[in-house]
């Protein structure tokens, strides 16, 4: 496997495993050509020194898998950096092999070169087999999360 920074030729193959997914299925519109809006979100992730999109390719140059990384500066913490991993996703033929722990396992390292003293992430309470997943890894639930949609 390898990681890289996503590129524009990209964005087609990530939006198309972001909605390949129950859940992604209802937030996302995948079409040929996608809505400008994913350009535009793509755009604005380009220009965010504290945004990593990466793709996860396979031997032959595939694009196996996705995930965003979020840096986040903030003053508690003497001033630290929080990490934030969210939209992972593996191609569904590549489920199961432990794609996924290699993913975050990456994504541990990166953080911690980054200088982030924690990273976090949040998962749908529809999806307690992620949980399981995560608290394997050594995630702990520490907070309760709450979210206001617009």
């Amino acid at each position: 496997m390898h990681f890289r920074k996503a590129k524009i030729a990209d964005l087609d193959a990530i939006i198309a495993l972001l909605a390949d997914d129950p859940l992604g299925k209802k937030r996302e519109q995948y079409e040929d050509p996608l809505p400008s809006c994913y350009h535009e979100a793509f755009a604005n992730i380009q220009q965010d020194k504290n945004q990593e999109l990466m793709v996860i390719e396979n031997a032959q140059a595939s694009i196996i898998g996705t995930l965003q990384l979020s840096f986040i500066p903030y003053l508690t913490y003497r001033g630290g950096v929080r990490a934030q991993i969210e939209a992972v996703r593996i191609h569904k033929e590549y489920r199961g092999q432990g794609i996924g722990r290699q993913v975050f396992e990456w994504a541990i390292q990166r953080a911690k070169i980054r200088g982030a003293h924690l990273l976090q992430l949040t998962t749908d309470k529809k999806r307690p087999d992620a949980k399981a997943f995560y608290e394997q890894l050594g995630f702990v639930a520490s907070h309760e999360g709450m979210k206001l949609h617009f």
